[in-house]
């Protein structure tokens, strides 16, 4: 926000579930406010009901960026994977929500099976002890017949494995301490502020993507009576720390991002300075 004011910028948020309405302190949305003061995109476009892939994530960020008057964008945020489909080429499994379906009720044996059927080299690029990649590439042979061979030697794979960016950017990353007290005051102030009142209030709309945002998964089932509050919000507590040492992990491996202090006071400037804006 302090940037954008700065340099008269925009933000796009890379967060996979800003894009839903009513999902707003579950997800740490910015406030009313502050989308007045600075516009944002990607941020309340679909319902809670509907999927969202990051195929579609990437074609409304792509167009919201070619279409806007301003200067600089700053893609701030949030999801690595939607963070690089924006900036980078990336290939898109097929998708049917049927098949999906039916590749969900298929026990994951069966569809390992299936795979070393249609492409023996297939364990170099599929990881068959993760049961959700096994599932999207089986989707992917079924509704397109696309392997996984095929798909890791496409010129926009390598591009991919190289950090080749289609959209040219500075990158920055924020480097702060005392994650685990930051996320535990963080749950405590969505706690206060009636997240659980947010969460029970949605729980029948949630369709197969939003349900499984970190926080509303963990606490759907204190909504269903299954567990109390304070076992819902520790759960989801440590669900948000696994998330934060994924996506960490993620954005670390990328060379093109120069990493911050976070607590420095002088990040800002330093960002304006480097990225020259």
């Amino acid at each position: 926000m302090a940037i954008a004011e700065r340099v008269g910028a925009e933000i796009l948020s890379v967060d996979s579930m800003q894009v839903y309405r009513g999902m707003d302190i579950g997800t740490a949305k910015p406030t009313p406010e502050e989308r007045e003061r600075v516009r944002h995109h990607m941020i309340d476009i679909a319902e809670p009901e509907e999927p969202f892939t990051v195929a579609r994530f990437r074609r409304i960020a792509r167009a919201a960026i070619e279409g806007t008057d301003a200067r600089v964008v700053l893609i701030v945020g949030g999801s690595g994977l939607h963070f690089r489909s924006v900036v980078d080429p990336m290939v898109f499994r097929p998708y049917d929500p049927e098949v999906r379906a039916a590749v969900e009720r298929d026990p994951i044996d069966a569809l390992i099976e299936e795979l070393k059927a249609a492409d023996p080299e297939a364990h170099r690029y599929v990881d068959f002890s993760n049961p959700r990649r096994v599932r999207r590439a089986v989707e992917a042979l079924r509704v397109g017949g696309v392997t996984p061979s095929a798909l890791a030697v496409t010129e926009e794979r390598r591009r991919f494995l190289e950090y080749r960016p289609e959209l040219p950017f500075v990158g920055f990353g924020v480097d702060v301490g005392d994650i685990e007290q930051r996320v535990v005051a963080r749950l405590a102030e969505m706690r206060c502020a009636g997240f659980l009142a947010e969460v029970e209030r949605l729980a029948a709309r949630l369709g197969p993507t939003a349900s499984q945002a970190v926080g509303y998964r963990q606490l759907l089932p204190v909504v269903r009576g299954e567990i109390d509050a304070d076992t819902g919000f520790e759960e989801a507590a440590r669900a948000t720390l696994r998330l934060v040492k994924r996506q960490r992990t993620f954005f670390r491996r990328d060379p093109r991002l120069e990493w911050l202090d976070g607590d420095d006071e002088s990040a800002v400037e330093t960002v304006i300075r480097k990225a020259r804006l």
